[in-house]
């Protein structure tokens, strides 16, 4: 059974999966006690940080570029980028909604690279 916070009744398990819903429950988590005292917990918050830096960084790039092929091609090609940019939303829905399933079943889902600075600054 999965252990309790006292103040609030949140398991270890709801507490890492509602980290991934933005980045703010995350910073909470890590700042606050007995949250910031688990390592799983800790883990959680700092891939969902890391997932959504990276997540950030990749679409401001990705519209700078599709921005610019958007400009340069003939306008009849911008439906095919617009459905490109919901290609890649999709993917980015799919690799948040693994982690956070798993969270809230109490199981660790690591990430490519993210999910390695996550377990070195969570110190697990």
């Amino acid at each position: 059974m999965p252990e309790q916070t006292p103040q609030t009744g949140l398991t270890d398990n709801v507490a890492s999966g509602l980290a991934y819903f933005t980045f703010i429950p995350a910073i909470i988590f890590l700042v606050v006690a007995p949250y910031n005292q688990k390592a799983s917990i800790r883990f959680h918050c700092w891939q969902s940080i890391l997932l959504t830096a990276a997540a950030f960084v990749i679409d401001i790039a990705l519209m700078i570029i599709l921005g610019i092929v958007a400009f340069i091609l003939p306008w009849y090609i911008h439906g095919l980028i617009a459905l490109l940019w919901l290609l890649v939303d999709l993917a980015w829905f799919v690799i948040w909604l693994l982690p956070v399933i798993n969270a809230f079943n109490g199981k660790r889902f690591k990430l490519p690279i993210i999910g390695d600075f996550a377990e070195k600054q969570a110190g697990v």
